[in-house]
């Protein structure tokens, strides 16, 4: 089964996910994910890419009931590809715009902290890292990504609170460029993806691994430890008990 859905005209790729009713991430969806974005890079007519999903989310983050009945091996491997992916995507050699068409959660927002531009509809939606709600942490990159994003003092008080953000919110703290109608979030998306992918590829690409690459180089350097913690934080007790309440509808 394909849980992402790809198109493409006038050098920008349109690039949809589409599991359910809430885009959920588990390590098939991660895998198709990563190979659609490798076929894109190698695609010499495709200058740019746009990132979205389909209905009312982005993503909610992980398939969290669906992980209940990992093993933590099998777990760890997981975020071990899903944390690959992010890294990929940060670095990518394209620009990447992420038009975020609903709920943006957990790591639904770390995969569209990796893009370039991140554009959000103002009619539904809210973003969120809420990992600390429920009692989990985050993971090296993303914290690395976030404070890339929005800075330190923004990040710290994203990551603290564990809040779900309203547009204009995610706007104000950085974590969304832009707000648009519904109407509009493909429109404007592909339009600034085509602004991008229209500036000379070896000068664009020079600069964003200059910008990106020492983070980049941080992010790998702290993300296995950081793994490993998450696991355990995971499986304690405490936050073990409160996965088995969470519910996708």
């Amino acid at each position: 089964m394909t849980y992402v859905n790809v198109s493409a005209k006038g050098g920008v790729a349109t690039l949809v996910l589409c599991r359910g009713k809430v885009n959920a991430l588990d390590a098939p969806t991660i895998d198709e994910l990563k190979d659609r974005f490798r076929e894109l890079e190698a695609d010499e007519a495709v200058r740019a890419v746009v990132f979205s999903g389909e209905g009312k989310f982005f993503s909610f983050g992980f398939d969290i009931p669906g992980f209940l009945g990992h093993s933590r091996p099998d777990f760890s491997r997981f975020l071990t590809k899903f944390t690959d992916l992010y890294t990929y995507l940060f670095t990518y050699p394209k620009p990447v715009i992420a038009a975020l068409n609903g709920h943006t959660v957990a790591g639904g927002l770390m995969l569209a902290l990796a893009c370039d531009r991140r554009i959000m509809t103002a009619e539904k939606g809210k973003v969120a890292l809420n990992e600390l709600a429920f009692g989990s942490s985050v993971f090296a990159g993303s914290v690395e990504m976030l404070r890339f994003a929005v800075g330190n003092r923004n990040a710290e008080e994203i990551l603290y609170a564990g809040a779900m953000y309203l547009p204009e919110e995610a706007l104000r703290l950085g974590l969304v460029d832009e707000v648009c109608s519904g109407e509009e979030l493909l429109r404007k998306a592909v339009a600034t993806a085509r602004d991008l992918g229209g500036k000379s590829p070896p000068a664009f690409q020079s600069m964003k691994r200059l910008l990106r690459g020492p983070v980049a180089e941080g992010m790998r350097r702290r993300e296995g430890a950081s793994i490993t913690e998450f696991v355990d934080i995971w499986y304690s007790e405490a936050t073990w008990r409160n996965l088995q309440e969470i519910r996708i509808h």
